[in-house]
């Protein structure tokens, strides 16, 4: 079984930044892209980056030039760092793995439990 668990959501006012991470647990042959979605209260889940195992990387819109996603594929962990931080920015925050090849040929998708960011002053 292949877990992804994510960890350093909170509360931080506007400006502030934060650093969440999500690693990957269990029967890991390789993973494919990772990201981030996230999901405010009354909207739909989005994406908001994406990293390719190369390290090709992919935001929305509304988060360019504030926050970065990079990962350790050694450690089968995604990071995104979040700075200049805007209450919109308020959502439950979760780690995707898109393809997580436990055999060379068999693969699943994983998403974590969610983290809560609460950007507020």
């Amino acid at each position: 079984q292949v877990q992804l668990v994510e960890s350093g959501g909170g509360l931080v006012q506007p400006g502030g930044s934060l650093r969440l991470s999500c690693a990957a647990s269990g029967r890991i042959f390789s993973i494919n892209a990772m990201g981030w979605y996230r999901q405010a209260p009354g909207k739909e889940r989005e994406l908001v980056a994406a990293v390719t195992s190369d390290g090709n990387t992919n935001y929305a819109d509304s988060v360019k030039g504030r926050f970065t996603i990079s990962r350790d594929n050694g450690k089968n962990t995604v990071y995104l760092q979040m700075n200049s931080l805007k209450p919109e920015d308020t959502a439950v925050y979760f780690c995707n793995a898109e393809k997580v090849y436990y055999t060379r040929w068999s693969y699943l998708e994983v998403w974590g439990q969610g983290t809560l960011v609460t950007v507020s002053s």
